[in-house]
């Protein structure tokens, strides 16, 4: 289940206001000694962290299902850049890595237990399990915090700025889990900038633009990746196609992330290397 944009924090109600943790949105799912570990988008991300594999197969109940977020702990906060350096495809450099920037795993929603199918109950309940569930649960495995307090929510959102935690979702308690939809709300914490258009990836239907990805020129006049914009609905995907096709350059055209020897690449990546931008981080 997604979550949509809102400018502001909604007034008090029956809902749950969280923490938006800044890392990659997992799915774990555990049956007996199998366990893995699931993008938002079904990619799987179990090879990638074996450190939570162990850590969770020897924390959660024999049957679940938990939603949550991957994340990494650095002296300044979550550190998103670590997490992407985990999605590589040598498995000595992912062994090496576990070492270093060990991994954790936030717990925010619980959607199977034993033969239980939960995500028609509703979420105050699922929550209510889920404290239950992980009462004992001690690092790399966490609960993450939540309040019924709309001013402890906007001191969240004052607060932890810059701290990895990217704004606050609010859960309505009487919803069900309903996968791929946009019903939760989601406030982030507000900073614009002028950016560079500098490229599009294709939606994964091949049907419109997917993402647009933004570049800033630095100082010696290097244009250097800083985000990509998405969560377009279907008419804006097609209608982005017509809009940016004039601006297309074309084969062996100029442009700042194309590598050596006429090879185009993603920003951030070497030929043959990760992208920096292959994470989910979307809720």
């Amino acid at each position: 289940m997604l979550a949509k944009l809102a400018r502001d924090l909604p007034p008090r109600g029956e809902v749950l206001y969280e923490p938006k943790w800044d890392g990659f949105r997992a799915i774990v799912f555990r049956d007996g000694e199998a366990l893995e570990l699931g993008s938002h988008n079904e990619r799987p991300l179990t090879r990638y962290f074996p450190e939570l594999v162990e850590a969770l197969a020897h924390a959660l109940p024999e049957r679940c299902v938990v939603d949550g977020e991957i994340v990494i702990a650095g002296p300044d906060g979550l550190d998103f850049d670590a997490l992407l350096q985990r999605i590589h495809p040598a498995e000595r450099r992912i062994r090496l890595l576990a070492q270093q920037t060990p991994a954790s795993f936030v717990a925010f929603d619980l959607l199977a237990l034993g033969d239980e199918d939960l995500r028609a109950a509703p979420f105050g309940e699922r929550r209510k399990r889920l404290e239950q569930m992980l009462r004992r649960a001690r690092p790399p495995l966490h609960l993450t915090p939540a309040t019924r307090h709309h001013d402890l929510a906007v001191k969240w959102l004052e607060r932890f700025e810059g701290a990895g935690l990217d704004g606050v979702i609010v859960k309505p308690l009487g919803l069900p889990y309903l996968e791929g939809k946009r019903e939760m709300l989601k406030v982030k914490h507000a900073r614009t900038a002028d950016c560079v258009v500098a490229g599009f990836r294709w939606h994964k239907d091949g049907e419109g633009v997917g993402s647009i990805l933004l570049g800033l020129f630095d100082e010696e006049g290097t244009m250097q990746y800083v985000g990509a914009v998405a969560s377009f609905n279907a008419a804006e995907r097609r209608r982005l196609v017509g809009e940016l096709e004039p601006l297309r350059l074309k084969k062996g055209g100029d442009h700042p992330w194309i590598a050596g020897g006429g090879e185009a690449t993603e920003p951030g990546r070497r030929p043959g290397g990760p992208s920096r931008w292959s994470g989910q981080r979307d809720m």
